[in-house]
């Protein structure tokens, strides 16, 4: 069963298990209320979750489920390679944590693997992933931390120094420092990275 509010994302992972000898898609869903009650409905062994979901999280969805329909496994697809909703899929049961630029063979591994009881996710999994993906700000001082913030918002050097009242080589020290902080060669590295970041949140508000 497949649980994503976006139809395109379903059509195409459907055809992937469609495709794949000795799997099928059962259901499909666009929110927390619809994979509750379908779910319940066809009893699927294989549950495919996205973490954003219109009324709440998929996360929500594994904890409704667990007591129902415990012998469902659950597999979370994701566009968030984020640490904290990695640890949250753990705890609500999750037996895989995949994300969305997978390719469709390898969906079809993992479903396999996960239908055959097999868990690719557990707390060493996830302390493992903290290890390596520290914070790359963690070592920024004070005033590389609001220069960060500010080339986040577009504002050019010149700009970044009349804000922040100080001279434009000031500003441009601060950037050469940043970058080797967080081991970055570009401005332009910094806007993407401070731009995914802001949006990187899988518990933003329904609809968002």
């Amino acid at each position: 069963m497949i649980i994503d509010d976006h139809e395109v994302v379903r059509r195409g992972i459907a055809e992937v298990v469609d495709r794949s000898e000795g799997m099928g898609v059962v259901a499909e869903a666009g929110s927390v209320a619809e994979g509750v009650r379908r779910a319940t409905l066809v009893r699927p062994q294989v549950m495919l979750v996205d973490l954003q979901l219109p009324d709440g999280t998929g996360i929500d969805l594994m904890n409704a489920l667990r007591e129902t329909l415990p012998e469902a496994r659950a597999i979370v697809l994701t566009s968030f390679d984020d640490d904290d909703a990695l640890a949250a899929a753990l705890q609500a049961g999750a037996a895989a944590y995949v994300l969305k630029s997978v390719r469709g063979a390898e969906i079809a591994d993992v479903i396999r693997s996960v239908a055959a009881g097999r868990t690719l996710l557990d707390e060493r999994t996830v302390t493992r992933r903290r290890a390596d993906h520290d914070d790359p700000t963690a070592d920024l001082t004070p005033s590389e931390r609001k220069v960060l913030d500010l080339i986040g918002e577009g504002m050019s050097n010149r700009e970044i120094a009349e804000r922040l009242g100080v001279a434009e080589k000031t500003v441009k020290n601060h950037i050469t420092s940043l970058l080797s902080k967080m081991g970055l060669q570009r401005r332009t590295q910094v806007a993407a990275w401070v731009a995914g970041h802001k949006h990187s949140s899988w518990r933003s508000e329904p609809g968002d």
